[in-house]
C-alpha cells in the first residue's frame, strides 16, 4: 500500500491491485493544446513525450490512472490536424493519426475535448463538428488559463452547444482537481473488478527503425493500437498492449526505433529513443527485431548492450524472413552471424518470423514463456552449494601464491533479473575467467540456459556450513 498526491487530494491504492473493466476516457484536440501534459499529469510521471512542436503525440498511449480516487483507462491520442500537404510523408502520418483518434473516440466512455484558451480556430470548429456523433459523452476543458489567463475569450467556446466549459491549466495544475471530479462524476464504475497483479510476462520490442515493430506490437495484441508505415521513425512514444497466449498474460511495449546518435537530429527523436531505452527497465523479455534483408549493424550492438546490462533475456527476431524464402542454410548463416557478432550471447535464441504474414507467431511466444519461466526461476542454496562443490571439484581455483582464494559458498540473490552472489576469502583474486566458467555451469546445470546470469563476488571466512550454525 502507499499514498499517492493528485494536486492536493491524497488517496490510498494498493499497488499490488489489478483493476479490469475500467472506463475509458480520451483526450482529444488539435495539436499543441497540451494533451499530453494533462495526460502526464493526471498519470503523475512523463509518460507521454511533451514538446512545443505541434504533432508529437502520434500513436494512441493508453495507461491507468487514478483520477479523483478513481481508477480510469486514460489515452493520449494524436493531434487533429486540419492544414496538410497532401502527398507529402507528413500528411500520410497526419491521416494515419486521425483515424487512431476516431477509432479512439468509438471506444470512449468519456471523451475529453481540450482546448486552448482564446479564439477558435478553425481546426477547433471542424473538430468540434466530428465530434458531434459522441455529444452526449463529451466534457470540455479550456487549456492554458493559469491565473485566469484569457477566460473572457475562453467563454466563447460556449457557442458550440457546450452545457459547460472548465478552466484548466495542465502545466500549472490550476483546477485539475475539479476537473478530475467531473471526469469522475459522469463515469459507471458498477462493472470495475479489483483483483492481484497477475504474473505478467512483460515484454519490449526494439531495434532499429522500420524493422517491423510496431506490426509485431500490432498482430501479438490484435489490435492496430501502433501505427504502421514505411516513414523511419513513425513511432515515439513507447505504446503499450496486453493479450493472453495459451493462459499467460503479456504486456507489450513498443518501443521507437534506435538509431545512430549522429542521425538522431530532432529533440522529439532524442527523447523517443531514450525513452525506448528507458523502457527496458520495465521489461522481462527483448524481442530485437532485425530486417532480415539488411542483416545486422553495429547499432545493434548497442541496443542489446542495454538490455543484457539489465540482466534481460533477448530473443534475435529475424522479421521479414518470408522475403528470404524457405532457406535453412540462410537462417544457419544468419544465425552464426548473429553468434559472431554478439560472441558472449551464445545462448540467446534467434529466431526467423514475418510480423505481416504472422508466420512463427507461436514459437516467438513459446520461446518467451521459456525464458520468463527461466527469469523467475529460483534455486534452493543448500542444492546451489552441493553443485557448487561439483564445479569447483571439476575446476580447482588457481593455487599460485598471488592469485590464490577459496570458494566458500553462493546464494541466489534475486530473480527477474537472475543474480547470484560468490563469497569467496579473496574476492580481489577471483578472476573474470572463472567468474565465466561458474556462471556457463550455472546455466548449463540449474535451469538458466538461455538468458543471462549476474554473478557477483564478496568476501567471507565463513564456509556454508559454519554459516548455517
Amino acid at each position: 500500500m502507499r499514498e499517492e498526491e493528485n494536486d492536493g487530494l491524497e488517496r490510498t491504492f494498493d499497488e499490488d491491485k489489478t483493476y479490469r473493466n475500467l472506463p475509458l476516457v480520451v483526450i482529444v484536440g488539435r495539436p499543441n493544446v497540451g494533451k499530453s501534459t494533462l495526460f502526464n499529469r493526471f498519470l503523475h510521471k512523463r509518460r507521454a513525450i511533451t514538446d512545443p512542436t505541434p504533432g508529437v503525440t502520434r500513436d494512441p498511449i493508453e495507461e491507468t490512472a487514478f483520477v479523483a480516487g478513481k481508477p480510469v483507462r486514460l489515452v493520449d491520442t494524436g493531434g487533429f490536424k486540419l492544414e496538410r500537404d497532401p502527398g507529402t510523408p507528413e500528411s500520410v502520418l497526419d491521416e494515419l493519426v486521425v483515424e487512431k483518434t476516431i477509432a479512439a473516440l468509438k471506444r470512449a466512455d468519456e471523451i475529453l475535448l481540450l482546448l486552448e484558451a482564446g479564439e477558435p480556430t478553425a481546426e477547433d470548429e471542424e473538430f468540434i463538428a466530428l465530434l458531434r456523433p459522441y455529444w452526449d459523452k463529451l466534457l470540455v476543458a479550456v487549456n492554458k488559463t493559469e491565473g485566469g489567463r484569457r477566460e473572457s475569450e475562453a467563454w466563447n467556446f460556449l457557442r458550440f452547444g457546450f452545457e459547460e466549459v472548465l478552466f484548466v491549466s495542465a502545466e500549472h495544475g490550476d483546477n485539475i482537481i475539479e476537473l478530475g471530479e467531473a471526469i469522475v462524476k459522469r463515469l459507471d464504475f458498477s462493472a470495475v473488478e479489483e483483483g492481484e497483479e497477475e504474473d505478467c510476462i512483460r515484454v519490449a520490442i526494439v531495434g532499429k527503425p522500420n524493422t517491423g515493430k510496431s506490426t509485431l506490437a500490432n498482430r501479438l495484441t490484435g489490435t492496430e493500437a501502433s501505427i504502421v508505415s514505411e516513414i523511419a521513425g513513425t513511432t515515439r512514444d513507447v505504446v503499450e498492449g496486453e493479450f493472453t497466449w495459451k493462459g499467460r498474460h503479456f504486456r507489450v511495449l513498443d518501443t521507437a526505433g534506435i538509431r545512430r546518435k549522429s542521425r538522431v537530429k530532432e529533440d522529439i527523436e532524442y527523447y523517443s529513443v531514450n525513452r525506448a531505452i528507458k523502457s527496458l527497465r520495465d521489461a522481462d523479455v527483448v524481442f530485437h527485431m532485425i530486417d532480415a534483408t539488411e542483416g545486422l549493424a553495429e547499432q545493434d550492438k548497442k541496443i542489446i548492450s542495454h538490455a543484457t546490462e539489465q540482466g534481460l533475456a533477448v530473443v534475435f527476431v529475424l522479421n521479414k524472413w518470408d522475403l528470404m524464402g524457405d532457406d535453412r542454410k540462410a537462417f544457419k548463416d544468419a544465425e552464426r552471424n548473429m553468434k559472431v557478432m554478439f560472441g558472449q550471447m551464445e545462448y540467446a535464441p534467434v529466431l526467423s518470423l514475418s510480423a505481416l504474414e504472422g508466420t512463427g507467431i507461436n514459437e516467438l511466444l513459446s520461446t518467451a514463456t521459456r525464458l520468463f519461466d527461466q527469469l523467475t526461476k529460483k534455486i534452493d542454496t543448500s542444492a546451489l552449494n552441493l553443485a557448487l562443490s561439483d564445479w569447483v571439484a571439476a575446476s580447482p581455483p588457481p593455487q599460485g601464491r598471488a592469485n590464490k582464494f577459496k570458494v566458500k559458498y553462493m546464494v541466489q540473490t534475486g530473480a527477474r533479473p537472475v543474480r547470484f552472489m560468490l563469497f569467496a576469502s579473496r574476492p580481489e583474486a577471483v578472476s573474470l575467467s572463472y567468474l565465466a566458467y561458474l556462471r556457463n555451469r550455472i546455466r548449463k546445470d540449474l535451469g538458466f540456459a538461455e538468458i543471462p546470469v549476474v554473478l557477483e563476488v564478496k568476501g567471507s571466512r565463513k564456509r556454508w556450513e559454519q554459516r548455517e550454525g
